[in-house]
């Protein structure tokens, strides 16, 4: 089973960040669901996790990258090799 499907997938970024076409496509060909959260409407997010980029990616509300992943990164966090 893919356990990307049952996990809750938030990418935070700003409304000007140029990677969330590439990101919104690798997780689109991985097959993993996600919403897309912004920075600027989550103040308090940015101040809990000291968020200073764009983008970052929260799978259970736990932060897991802080930065952009590459397809490799993505598919070896959501055990997809």
């Amino acid at each position: 089973m893919d356990w990307g499907y049952l996990m809750d997938v938030h990418i935070l970024v700003t409304h000007t960040d140029f990677c969330l076409p590439n990101l919104e496509c690798e997780f689109k060909n991985i097959g993993v669901n996600y919403s897309i959260d912004y920075i600027e409407d989550n103040a308090n997010l940015v101040h809990a996790h000291q968020i200073k980029h764009s983008p970052s990616i929260f799978v259970d509300n736990k932060l897991v990258f802080r930065f952009q992943p590459t397809a490799v990164q993505l598919k070896a966090f959501f055990n997809l090799n």
